[in-house]
């Protein structure tokens, strides 16, 4: 327990709260999506043989505050798996309490426990305040990609 909230993966009856969780993230990079990938991605998310696409929810009690998505994947230029953290976000109302990076840490410990060494993400230029967070916990490359 950190702060008030826990973090563990997503479960089936998170749904409603996990689909609009990240309908707030997609309108936030103003992307809409079908109700078929907001289907297909929480099956995926929430599938125990699929363990290359994962979802850790930040949560009190049945309250879901936050989500971080990430996946697993071969990389040309290694021989171990990397990991790719696709998103992440906190309501709104939630933030500046530690949940991001809390959710970033779990990615790290979960990603070490699996033998990848390398998590990586993009996010735009202009989410500063999101940046702040992230010049903390990783090294920004010159592709403007942050990795660990």
């Amino acid at each position: 327990m950190t702060k008030g909230f826990n973090i563990r993966p997503l479960e089936q009856q998170d749904r409603e709260q996990w689909q609009f969780i990240w309908g707030e993230y997609l309108r936030f990079y103003e992307t809409k999506l079908p109700p078929e990938i907001y289907s297909k991605t929480f099956s995926r998310l929430t599938d125990s043989n699929n363990t290359d696409q994962n979802c850790l929810v930040a949560h009190t009690g049945e309250t879901l505050h936050g989500l971080v998505h990430y996946i697993y994947h071969s990389h040309n230029w290694k021989s171990e798996y990397v990991c790719c953290l696709q998103d992440l976000f906190v309501l709104k109302e939630m933030r500046r309490q530690g949940i991001a990076k809390a959710l970033i840490q779990a990615v790290y410990k979960a990603a070490d426990i699996n033998g990848t060494s390398s998590v990586y993400w993009m996010t735009q230029e202009f989410n500063h305040d999101a940046r702040k967070l992230y010049d903390q916990v990783a090294s920004l490359t010159p592709f403007i990609k942050y990795q660990r």
